[in-house]
């Protein structure tokens, strides 16, 4: 039974839509979806239900989700696909999370790009620094962290109920997330059909790969021990990618990485520095430096992938630092990979 939810005043205003499709000089009426107002969706297993819905513009909702893992209410931005039973992609952000301020929408214009793909667009809000993994203790700065539980468990089922979807997701994530995206597909075969990783360490328990996931969790004052707990922790193998890259087989995977020298999104005109040459500066030194390190792991990755013989389409590209102009291209560059591998 689907679960009461609470819908904005403005929701009242969002007419319901008709998809006309012209093919071969007719004219052909598809059913109508849902209106916004009229969204409800069957509760988690756990108890994780839809609380509100928001409309935001003409083609986006927020989801307020409550999750029963963290105890609390997480905003999902959706971007809702021209019609019903279409597939779904999952995105995740980078070491600030995503919302309203930063994240896929602002930086790479993902309402834009999938304007004219008729798929169904989910990004959660929040999980800064956190891998968007489930922690082993609640952190005094980032509190509870069950976020791997929350994308892999609670989420999805709300999401197929509301938005009446086919089933078949992708996700994609950039930076720490890439790692994370990874971690999700291991942790529930199936879910997710295909995988899009882009300039991230897919490793976690090695003590250079271990370095580097202590430093991302510490930007935002986390404790890394707060989550996979100290360093000779089993916990810290259990979420490395590359130990447990055999349970990637079977999942459509697109990994991408720059080399770290400059390319042609680290000028004075590139839309992420704005003019600024400290700006500039800071994207190729210190994303150069990233995208370096960030650049060994992929190798590793693809050679262990090609060692077990698990299909990935894998792009090193010979520049790029770690920088949103490159995200933007992996995202319309694995586009095609992960479209045919959900049926979008």
């Amino acid at each position: 039974m689907a679960s009461s939810v609470r819908i904005s005043r403005t929701a009242a205003v969002v007419a319901a839509v008709t998809l006309t499709v012209i093919s071969g000089g007719s004219v052909v009426s598809a059913e109508p979806r849902t209106t916004i107002e009229s969204i409800s969706a069957d509760e988690a297993p756990d108890g994780s239900r839809l609380v509100e819905v928001t409309p935001v513009g003409e083609s986006q909702m927020d989801f307020t989700v409550h999750s029963t893992a963290m105890d609390k209410d997480i905003t999902v931005r959706v971007i809702r696909a021209a019609s019903e039973k279409r597939p779904t992609v999952y995105m995740l952000g980078g070491v600030e999370g995503n919302s309203e301020q930063f994240g896929w929408e602002q930086k790479a214009d993902v309402e834009k790009f999938f304007s004219d793909k008729d798929v169904n667009v989910v990004i959660p809000f929040g999980g800064q620094s956190s891998y968007y993994a489930d922690w082993k203790q609640d952190d005094p700065e980032l509190g509870r962290n069950k976020w791997q539980t929350f994308l892999a468990k609670e989420l999805p089922p709300i999401v197929d109920s509301a938005l009446e979807t086919t089933g078949k997701n992708a996700i994609a994530g950039l930076s720490m997330s890439a790692t994370s995206v990874l971690n999700l597909a291991i942790s529930k075969p199936g879910l997710y059909q295909s995988v899009g990783a882009y300039s991230g360490c897919a490793m976690t328990s090695d003590p250079v790969a271990r370095r580097f996931v202590e430093i991302t969790v510490s930007d935002f004052g986390g404790n890394p021990e707060n989550m996979w707990g100290a360093a000779n922790d089993p916990l810290w193998a259990a979420n490395d990618p590359y130990v447990n890259a055999e349970k990637l087989r079977g999942t459509t995977l697109y990994i991408s990485n720059g080399s770290g020298l400059p390319g042609p999104y680290d000028t004075l005109d590139a839309r992420t520095v704005g003019g600024d040459r400290r700006n500039l500066a800071t994207q190729v030194v210190v994303g150069g430096v990233i995208e370096a390190v960030t650049n060994d792991c992929t190798m590793r990755l693809a050679e262990k992938l090609r060692a077990l013989d698990i299909p990935a389409t894998v792009d090193l590209r010979p520049v790029g630092t770690h920088s949103w102009g490159y995200w933007r291209d992996d995202l319309s560059a694995s586009w095609p990979t992960m479209a045919a591998a959900i049926g979008a």
